[in-house]
């Protein structure tokens, strides 16, 4: 396989209700492309017939892999797709396809270009959030409330699972992540600042599923709990960059 022009990471954790219809659409969406894509699968620690699936599919479609990583946490499964990623641009994607895959163009040149980080934003003007419960909804504003009152102004949407990385930033940002769970990705935007990347928000179309495995509750104490974790790492210059 040549250079890809991008890699795709879905990080997968007892995924097998639905990774079979998702990898179906990646597979017809990257054959359908002018360009090189691979599609690198990270099968999280699962106990359930995802790593079967991926075998399956890895086995039947070109550029697609099937990775492992045994540390839990979905900030753990997505720096190890990064980082072994080879694509001029890497883009991290939750496997329930809340955001359509044929989206992931609206982040790559010539509709855009000159960034380092392209966030998909459901906040963003022209976005669209569709079948979404408005207690959902309102928790997920609180909670970004927080965020940018916390860590990171002027973000209006960090949780989305969809953002896009060149290729330098995405080698630098996760080799310096600390976090593996739902906070990761405040922490990548975070170091992302400290260290003068370019970050864009992205409209998109976004598609409310019931299976989330979301915990509204539990998951903003915890991200809570991490900001902390990040401030205190900062203040320790761990993500500072070198001179």
């Amino acid at each position: 396989m040549q250079q890809p022009f991008l890699s795709i990471v879905i990080p997968a954790y007892n995924e097998e209700s639905r990774l079979p219809e998702t990898l179906s659409q990646v597979a017809e969406f990257i054959a359908s492309q002018p360009y090189e894509t691979e599609v690198l699968i990270v099968n999280n620690n699962s106990t359930d017939r995802t790593e079967e699936i991926i075998q399956d599919f890895s086995s039947r479609v070109p550029h697609m892999q099937g990775l492992f990583e045994p540390q839990p946490g979905k900030g753990a499964a997505v720096r190890c797709g990064m980082l072994q990623s080879r694509g001029d641009y890497a883009f991290m994607c939750d496997a329930d396809l809340s955001m359509p895959i044929a989206e992931v163009n609206r982040f790559l040149p010539p509709i855009l270009e000159g960034y380092d980080l392209a966030i998909a934003s459901r906040e963003a003007e022209e976005a669209v959030r569709f079948n979404e419960p408005l207690i959902r909804h309102l928790g997920g504003r609180l909670m970004n409330w927080l965020i940018q009152l916390t860590i990171l102004p002027g973000l209006e949407d960090t949780q989305c699972g969809f953002k896009c990385f060149s290729r330098a930033a995405a080698k630098d940002l996760f080799n310096h992540q600390t976090l593996v769970g739902w906070s990761f990705d405040i922490e990548l935007l975070y170091i992302a600042r400290i260290r003068s990347y370019s970050i864009r928000e992205v409209a998109i179309p976004w598609y409310f599923h019931q299976e989330s495995k979301i915990h509204a509750l539990r998951d903003a104490l915890k991200i809570l709990q991490d900001i902390r974790i990040i401030h205190r790492n900062s203040s320790r210059g761990i993500y500072a960059a070198a001179d």
